[in-house]
């Protein structure tokens, strides 16, 4: 029944709206015909409509986390939201998604990084790196080195002079 005492109360707001613009009466003299009080009639939720879109701001910051709040705005422009750069300014302050400067005169940003992988045996991780170098006779060459992480051990290492990364094959 509670469905049915929602739908009454929506009809008893909508009735007084239409007693004041039709019949020319005050919202004090329509509540009271109504028998319904003046409170109900002037209630505003406090419900935050913006909840989905506070998700998606955090969301992009959690993933960007150098963006500030100029950013954010844009790409949630770009979704399809309808918000202004003053309002993005404001949920992004209100969700405290503002980078703070460690040093102020360095001018570098502190963001919580999460933490590596703890490798238990080789083979687990690899890394690549690709190296340019010139001889004393002024010809070039790269290496493509592969490391593994674990062990520091190198698997492999390419010599060439025009080693490129689309021509390289895994091993």
């Amino acid at each position: 029944m509670v469905a049915g005492v929602r739908l009454d109360h929506l009809l008893a707001l909508q009735m007084v709206d239409y007693i004041v613009s039709h019949h020319d009466l005050n919202m004090r003299r329509a509540c009271r015909l109504m028998k319904q009080s003046r409170s109900v009639q002037y209630y505003q939720s406090v419900k935050d409509r913006k909840q989905a879109l506070r998700g998606r701001m955090r969301e992009i910051a959690k993933t960007r986390a150098r963006y500030g709040y100029r950013r954010i705005h844009v790409l949630l422009k770009r979704e399809g939201w309808q918000l202004g750069k003053n309002q993005a300014y404001r949920l992004y302050s209100e969700e405290q998604l503002q980078l703070r400067s460690k040093l102020p005169k360095r001018r570098k940003m502190v963001v919580t990084r999460q933490a590596k992988i703890k490798l238990s045996k080789p083979n687990e991780a690899w890394s690549m790196d690709f190296v340019a170098d010139q001889l004393a006779n002024g010809m070039k060459f790269r290496t493509l080195t592969i490391v593994d992480v674990f062990s520091r051990q190198a698997l492999a290492i390419e010599v060439s002079q025009r080693l490129r990364r689309n021509m390289w094959s895994p091993l």
